[in-house]
């Protein structure tokens, strides 16, 4: 199979190397790769908007397609020119199957946003492809963590925070390094996503929404993204957009550097106002978790907004593999301890997993008599609180005396704790809310079930993956606290008289390892407890047939976008 990539030599970038094609899957394979991610018709009605309105959306979706190019590069420096490479190789005539062959690859690849099989520990599918950078494109080919670490470590002043922030990349600067701001590193792009948000500003009637996009046009320019992230809290249309620099996930070496992604959404009013009494118990939540108390926030931020939403289209971050169903924004932890984070629910892409993969996984990992406790509302109602229990419990913190953050502090670990901390805190408040009937009480009856089979449907995503990781370190503390039981059909079931203690326990070990700040405890539960085992790995095989997830058709983005 011929190839006109290019591949960066550890030493030498830039060079191109040579690799062993025979490991490259077939036509065959990659069908069965791409199947693993079922297709899925994701909109909304948007008959009741204004047509200013529907115009607006359509420049959202304009901008939001800025942010895969954006996000591309900042997966790996050889992703533009792979993805041209391939685009060529799959219009070539050379031949049907072989045409088929390329189609495919270019497929998952948009799948992946890039090379590497996110669902298989990020294993190469394209020739050519390198392993994949834990650098990601943040910081200079050919040098190594431990040169940049020791760089960092001599900053001081206002360089470290710059050095160490979600918007700056790190570039080399003769024998040393320099922090480079996102709006230089890719003035180009930004430049031409604030051109399109100060249009869709103009066309809007919502002063909340014009206000928020205008401030991230300018955020886009200046590099400074408080102003917007306030705004942002603050919010309150009927077109939810979220559009920038959020998630740390990619930059596997530290955790620091923030990927680009975007969101555009319709808000659901009714469902909206039905979950917004969640955010009336979070101080309520917060003062009793099961922590010392020294270690929780006397006084949560202001804002606690909850917004269930429809989906119209995502891209970047936020559609590269598994599809976020829900998420808990800004991260920027001076915004968090301000003004608090926001809540946004993705009602139809979490309706569609619960459809497409969960029912499904639960009639093959769950006995016949636990399968009628699978319930959407449950999963709807976790997801949220999931979300919640991110803006609760540690996040600035002090460590021998000296200010910082969980973040800073965790590293490389961050991300797959933090997932698990909000997830299994996230059991434990539904627990607590439901023994005081300040939510439905049945839910108790149905949460523990439902999460087993959704746990199941996380740890496909991959242990490599942050979500998937932290799924993993549930599963295995509950397995080896005797709350998750295997069983000899190959099953699993929850004992109810030990789930509780699980999740309170396990809960109060991972608040205080982020409290505590201590990387070397977060290391060690995730290298313990962050594998698949046997018995897990069992039922993950039976799983062949179900869809791991859902590979989104946007068909209201392209009705709004049509020429």
């Amino acid at each position: 199979m011929f190839f006109c990539g290019f591949l960066l030599n550890n030493n030498r970038p830039g060079v191109a190397v040579a690799q062993d094609n025979t490991q490259m899957p077939t036509l065959a394979e990659l069908q069965k790769m791409t199947a693993r991610f079922a297709p899925a018709e994701i909109g909304a009605d948007v008959t009741a908007l204004a047509k200013n309105e529907r115009d607006t959306l359509a420049r959202l979706v304009d901008a939001a397609r800025i942010m895969d190019a954006l996000f591309l590069r900042q997966v790996w420096a050889g992703n533009d020119a792979m993805l041209q490479d391939l685009a060529r190789r799959a219009a070539s005539p050379a031949g049907p199957r072989a045409a088929r062959a390329e189609a495919a690859r270019l497929h998952y690849f948009l799948i992946n946003k890039g090379p590497w099989d996110r669902l298989d520990h990020n294993r190469p599918f394209v020739p050519g492809a390198p392993a994949k950078p834990e650098s990601a494109n943040f910081y200079p080919a050919a040098t190594t963590k431990e040169e940049v670490q020791k760089w960092l470590e001599g900053l001081s002043g206002d360089s470290k925070p710059a050095a160490t922030g979600f918007f700056t990349t790190i570039r080399r600067s003769d024998d040393s390094f320099v922090a480079v701001p996102y709006n230089i590193e890719y003035q180009g792009e930004l430049a031409r996503a604030a051109v399109l948000l100060r249009e869709a500003a103009d066309l809007t009637s919502d002063g909340t929404l014009k206000r928020f996009l205008t401030t991230r046009a300018d955020a886009f320019l200046s590099n400074d993204y408080y102003a917007s992230d306030v705004a942002w809290m603050e919010l309150d249309a009927a077109i939810e957009p979220t559009i920038g620099p959020y998630e740390v996930y990619e930059d596997e070496w530290f955790n620091f550097k923030a990927a680009f992604e975007a969101f555009v959404t319709v808000r659901d009013e009714t469902e909206t106002k039905k979950l917004q009494s969640f955010s009336g118990h979070l101080q309520e939540l917060e003062d009793n978790l099961p922590i010392d108390p020294k270690y929780r926030n006397a006084k949560l931020g202001a804002l606690a907004p909850i917004a269930v939403v429809n989906e119209i289209f995502v891209a970047g971050d936020a559609n590269r593999g598994v599809q976020t169903a829900a998420f808990n924004l800004p991260n920027d932890e001076r915004v968090v301890r301000e003004k608090g984070t926001k809540r946004v629910m993705l009602k139809n892409v979490q309706d569609a997993k619960f459809k497409i993969v969960l029912l499904p996984i639960s009639k093959v990992a769950l006995p016949a008599a636990d399968q009628a406790k699978i319930s959407f509302d449950a999963f709807f109602t976790h997801i949220l609180m999931h979300e919640l229990m991110h803006g609760l419990g540690p996040h600035n913190i002090t460590v021998s005396g000296r200010q910082t953050t969980v973040r800073q502090e965790l590293k490389e670990t961050y991300s797959a704790i933090e997932e698990a901390k909000a997830d299994v805190s996230g059991l434990w408040a539904l627990r607590y809310l439901a023994e005081r009937k300040q939510i439905e009480p049945a839910i108790a009856k149905t949460m523990y079930t439902t999460f087993l089979a959704s746990a199941f449907r996380s740890i496909r995503f991959g242990v490599n993956e942050a979500h998937g990781r932290g799924i993993a370190v549930q599963l295995n503390y509950f397995i080896d606290a005797g709350a998750f039981k295997p069983r000899q059909d190959g099953t699993f079931t929850v004992d109810n008289v030990k789930i509780g203690d699980a999740v309170t326990s396990l809960t109060r070990d991972i608040m205080t390892l982020q409290a505590e700040g201590n990387y070397a405890k977060a290391k060690d539960l995730i290298d313990r407890l962050g594998v698949v085992r046997p018995e897990v790995q069992r039922v993950l095989d039976k799983l062949a047939g179900v869809p791991v997830d859902i590979e989104p058709k946007f068909t209201t983005a392209a009705e709004l976008t049509k020429k």
